[in-house]
C-alpha cells in the first residue's frame, strides 16, 4: 500500500514519528506522501523526508487555506525547492470557509499549476467548494497537465466524472470510504474504475472506521483498501496491487 497524503511532519507526531512510522512498515505500506501547506511546512516536510529517505517522499506547495495577499512573495521563496519534490501539493482552491482571498486562490493555484506544466511534476490538488472555478483553471492547461491526485474525494458520481476527464488523474480516496452513512462506496463502483484510485489517510485528520475519534497515522490505510475491496468485490490484495501501481505511475516511485 502507498498512503499518498500524510501530514507527517504535523505536530501531533512529534513525540511518536519514529512508531508511527514503524507501525505503517509492519501494516504493508511501502511509502508515504507528505504535503506542504506553507513555506514553514514545505521546509518541515523536507525534514521528514529526509529522515526516512526512499520511504516518506514530498510535496510541496502552498495550501488554498493558507493563501493571503502576499501569495507572490510565499510562492517565490517555495518555488527553488520544488523541484526536488514529487509533487506540487497540498494546492487547490477551498471557498468553504471563506471567499475573502477568492482571486488570490486562483491566481494563486493556477501559477502552480504551470509550476506541474513546467516542471513536469504531477499535482496534488485539494478542492473544497469550488469544484467549477477548478475544473475552468484546469481545463486551460488540460492537454499539458502530467497528472495527479484529486485529493480526498467524496462527491458525487456526475463530479467523479468530470473530474476523471483529465488524463493520468485519479481520486484519492480516504477514510471518509469507511463511515457508515457515506454514499462514497457506491458513488465509486458506479462512476470511478479502480484504476483511477489511490488511497489515502490525510494523517493525523480522518480516521477510518474503526479508528474513527483517534488520531489517524498511515496504517490506518488498510482499513480504505479493506473497504474499497468489499465495494468492489475483489480481493484486498488485487485492490492493494492496483491503487499501488496507480500512485507509483502518478508519483514516478
Amino acid at each position: 500500500m502507498i498512503d499518498t497524503h500524510c501530514h507527517l511532519d504535523g505536530e501531533e507526531f512529534r513525540e511518536d514519528l519514529d512508531a508511527v512510522v514503524s507501525r505503517a512498515r509492519e501494516a504493508g505500506v511501502e511509502a508515504i506522501g507528505v504535503p506542504g501547506i506553507d513555506l514553514k511546512s514545505c521546509e518541515s516536510v523536507t525534514e521528514v523526508c529526509r529522515r526516512y529517505p526512499g520511504y516518506c517522499f514530498p510535496m510541496l506547495g502552498l495550501h488554498p487555506e493558507e493563501v493571503r495577499s502576499d501569495w507572490r512573495e510565499v510562492l517565490a521563496s517555495i518555488a527553488p525547492v520544488v523541484r526536488d519534490a514529487k509533487a506540487v501539493g497540498e494546492v487547490g482552491l477551498d471557498f468553504y470557509w471563506s471567499r475573502e482571498f477568492e482571486q488570490e486562490q486562483m491566481l494563486a493555484f493556477e501559477e502552480q499549476v504551470r509550476w506541474s506544466v513546467e516542471m513536469r511534476l504531477p499535482l496534488m490538488i485539494h478542492c473544497r467548494k469550488a469544484q467549477n472555478e477548478m475544473l475552468n483553471i484546469l481545463k486551460r492547461y488540460k492537454g499539458d497537465l502530467p497528472g495527479g491526485v484529486f485529493h480526498c474525494f467524496t462527491g458525487n458520481a456526475v463530479e467523479a466524472r468530470e473530474l476523471l476527464q483529465f488524463d493520468r488523474f485519479v481520486l484519492g480516496i480516504g477514510g471518509v470510504l469507511t463511515f457508515k452513512k457515506s454514499k462514497l462506496p457506491e458513488t465509486l463502483v458506479e462512476a470511478v474504475p479502480l484504476e483511477r484510485i489511490v488511497v489515502e489517510t490525510d494523517a493525523p485528520y480522518m480516521a477510518p472506521v474503526p479508528m474513527r475519534g483517534q488520531r489517524n497515522e498511515p496504517a490506518f490505510v488498510a482499513h480504505v483498501v479493506k473497504k474499497l475491496a468489499e465495494a468492489y468485490g475483489v480481493s484486498e490484495a488485487t485492490v492493494d496491487a492496483v491503487t499501488t501501481a496507480n500512485a507509483s505511475g502518478i508519483f514516478r516511485l
